[in-house]
């Protein structure tokens, strides 16, 4: 009933999810793990792989460091769909608003939490901090329509898998599937965020150079498409986020060695955006400008 696809590095934690799954799923399921250890596979093109193989009609993509605590959670999935036809994907963490400022799900700097949702208890791999349970939910519903979801777990119905692929010729590396398969099954399906299954991850995220690179294709992909803002944020609060989104962007592109050009030519493709004012784009220019001349530079 359900085809679980895993990105597959370590052996044993593949060994471990799979003992995992197979005590809390409650359905009919396969597991499909494809090997990566040397990387030389993007996420997209191996994801693709997966769906290739599967036979069932719901398709869950997901980490391996992963614990699932909810039990009997195959149908709890089954029954979203089921009651739900016109959402495609769902997820266990995700974001209202996505902004035209390149991010991720979450936009840190957007400074809104009322446009966040998220359900799982986290560990930490790459810096000091206990487990937490993170939680929000604004709205107190079972099953929130976002724009984007987390990739750390996601599942969607065969059709909108049909609907779009993982775009495995535009992200070559790790990071954007979640946000680009997001804005590509939306077109189609709403997206959503489930709160009645928790999932335990034992790692954390992290954003590095390689993670904005494959960030900054997806926008240029999509940015005619963008704001997405299913919180219905008046204009001047979608303005404000995104000004304080793209100086941040800007002050960390500029921090990661990307060039004067590469920068202004994020910032030009981002004309696209109906949300992008004349207005807007001339300060969010200067500021572009005084990073890159700071200190006679």
């Amino acid at each position: 009933m359900i085809s679980i696809i895993i990105a597959s590095i370590d052996q044993r934690f593949l060994d471990d999810v799979t003992t995992n799954i197979a005590e809390t799923i409650g359905v009919e399921f396969e597991i499909i793990g494809i090997a990566n250890g040397d990387g030389k596979m993007g996420i997209c093109e191996v994801y693709n792989k997966g769906l290739a193989k599967a036979k069932y009609n719901i398709l869950c993509f997901m980490h391996e460091d992963l614990l699932i605590k909810t039990e009997n959670w195959g149908p709890i999935v089954a029954d979203i769909f089921k009651t739900n036809p016109e959402f495609g994907l769902i997820g266990i963490a995700g974001g209202q608003y996505k902004s035209m400022a390149p991010s991720s799900w979450y936009c840190y700097e957007q400074e809104a939490p009322e446009l966040l949702n998220y359900n799982l208890i986290q560990r930490y791999k790459y810096i000091d901090k206990s487990t937490s349970r993170e939680f929000a939910n604004p709205t107190d519903h079972k099953l929130v329509e976002v724009a984007t979801v987390d990739g750390v777990w996601f599942c969607c119905t065969r059709s909108a898998a049909n609907s779009y692929t993982f775009n495995q010729e535009l992200l070559k590396g790790f990071h954007g599937y979640d946000v680009d398969f997001s804005l590509g099954i939306g077109q189609s399906f709403k997206v959503g965020v489930t709160f009645d299954i928790l999932i335990e991850h034992f790692s954390e995220g992290y954003t590095d150079r390689n993670w904005l690179q494959e960030i900054l294709k997806v926008h240029a992909k999509w940015g005619a498409s963008l704001p997405i803002n299913i919180a219905e944020l008046p204009k001047a609060k979608m303005t404000l986020l995104e000004k304080r989104g793209f100086r941040s962007v800007i002050d960390r592109m500029k921090a990661e060695e990307f060039t004067f050009g590469q920068v202004q030519s994020m910032l030009f493709q981002s004309r696209k955006s109906r949300i992008m004012t004349m207005a807007l784009f001339l300060k969010l220019y200067l500021h572009l400008l005084k990073v890159f001349l700071k200190k006679g530079r």
